[in-house]
């Protein structure tokens, strides 16, 4: 961690933004300043509980709601694995509640590969750099900016805005989003809609317009465990059931594996208005034809179009010398919503025969429609700032804890707006080394949020 990092740094740093001390003059000044702020806090999310943990991100975020006047409850199923939870009183308070979730854990990222400290918050570029910078600590900067500001004019959003700003996502929210879902249904259960992480990001059409796509959908997730068996034996000595090249055949069967294309009415929707825009056709056989023209959003569109295998771990062997009796994969493995039976087929087809497996990891896909008070209000607040802009629904073909608050009957959307420009690669700074947010974006976006929470 670079100096002035610190934990203790971090929270000195908290009253001195809940005071004023460095109070900027908008919602769009304090969010790049609480951005930084959040980005120089470590919240490296290991899968365990080794790492530094959210609770000095969490005790940010709540003294900045508890500022504003919000009652606040910290939640901490484990030491330093911590959620804030809040309600924020809006204008119509007979309509149900929305409900914006954020996680402020991130991914772990070796400094010594990054061309800036991954939790320095540098400033350079026109960016702000940092692990967390689009995932997702940009967004918990915007929602936090736009109460302070608020609460200083006596401004609500239109109806009750449920927050939760939860730990663990990096690692399937098990003591985060799932965590609530299993043990504070209380806190959601009225909660009708949702906005939170993958969505409301731009990317330019060759005619100019910009399209901002809005998550309503996402790939389901299966985790297999793959071992092959066979004799042990001196490396020196010729052997057919040789494990590690068993696997290794069954890993680069499933690794070169092409899934056919299956499109979902969200992505029929997104590739029918990609065409209609630049005036070509939109032919379902080659749906990928269209793709050219989103820039670098087209990796993004371009894996929900079919499912999708990854091998990702091999384990095998202690000892050159030594066959191993048994190799271990782990293949990760995402489906499209309605798929999951037959991608769980196929995934054992490609496995074949005398190979043992199992199925370690399983989570939903989910799709909602593009339509209702929600979608109305972000097409609106979108337009508002951005006249001519188009909104879209997608896929996503990650997850996140959106699919742990659909349980509860939550239609849930990715909208943590950025307007991005143009040929910025928003994908890759997902998990990437380097990763960064434009300033500008963050500032483009906290006016579309404004505009959205005074029409949800």
């Amino acid at each position: 961690m670079p100096d002035g990092a610190t934990p203790a740094a971090a929270a000195a740093g908290i009253a001195a933004v809940a005071a004023g001390e460095r109070a900027p003059r908008s919602a769009a000044d304090a969010a790049v300043a609480i951005c930084a702020d959040l980005l120089r806090i470590d919240t490296s999310n290991y899968g365990t509980d080794d790492g530094p943990g959210e609770r000095t991100a969490a005790e940010y975020c709540a003294t900045v709601l508890a500022d504003a006047g919000l009652p606040v409850e910290i939640i901490e199923p484990r030491p330093r694995r911590t959620t804030v939870m809040a309600r924020w009183p809006g204008l119509d308070r007979t309509r149900p509640p929305l409900l914006i979730h954020a996680h402020t854990d991130v991914v772990p990222a070796e400094p010594a590969i990054w061309s800036r400290h991954p939790f320095g918050a540098e400033l350079a570029d026109g960016c702000l750099w940092g692990r967390g910078a689009v995932d997702m600590k940009y967004f918990v900067a915007q929602v936090l900016a736009v109460i302070r500001a608020w609460s200083g004019s006596g401004q609500r959003p239109a109806r009750d805005v449920v927050l939760a700003f939860v730990a663990d996502e990096e690692n399937g929210g098990q003591l985060g989003a799932r965590w609530l879902v299993e043990h504070r249904r209380d806190l959601l259960d009225d909660c009708t809609e949702a906005i939170g992480e993958v969505g409301g990001y731009s990317a330019r059409l060759p005619t100019g317009q910009r399209l901002y796509f809005i998550e309503t959908a996402q790939k389901g997730v299966l985790w297999f465990e793959v071992t092959a068996r066979g004799p042990a034996g001196h490396a020196s000595m010729i052997n057919d059931g040789n494990s590690v090249v068993t696997l290794a055949e069954v890993v680069a069967r499933i690794g070169r594996h092409e899934f056919p294309y299956r499109l979902t009415p969200t992505t029929r929707a997104l590739l029918q208005t990609v065409a209609d825009c630049v005036g070509e056709p939109f032919d379902p056989v080659d749906p990928e034809a269209l793709l050219r023209h989103l820039g670098p959003a087209a990796r993004m569109i371009a894996s929900s179009l079919r499912d999708v295998a990854s091998p990702t771990e091999l384990a095998a062997g202690g000892k050159t010398n030594v066959i191993p009796p048994h190799a271990t994969a782990r293949f990760d493995c995402r489906f499209l919503p309605g798929s999951e039976e037959a991608c769980a087929a196929r995934m054992r087809e490609l496995i074949g025969p005398g190979v043992d497996h199992q199925i370690v990891y399983r989570a939903i896909a989910v799709e909602t429609e593009f339509s209702g008070p929600v979608s109305d209000a972000i097409t609106q607040a979108v337009i508002a700032t951005d006249p001519g802009a188009i909104t879209v629904p997608y896929l996503l073909p990650a997850g996140s804890d959106a699919k742990h608050f659909s349980q509860l009957g939550i239609n849930c959307f990715g909208f943590a707006p950025l307007q991005l420009p143009d040929g910025f690669d928003f994908p890759a700074a997902f998990h990437g080394v380097d990763e960064r947010v434009p300033v500008d974006a963050i500032r483009a976006g906290v006016a579309i949020l404004e505009r959205f929470l005074q029409l949800c």
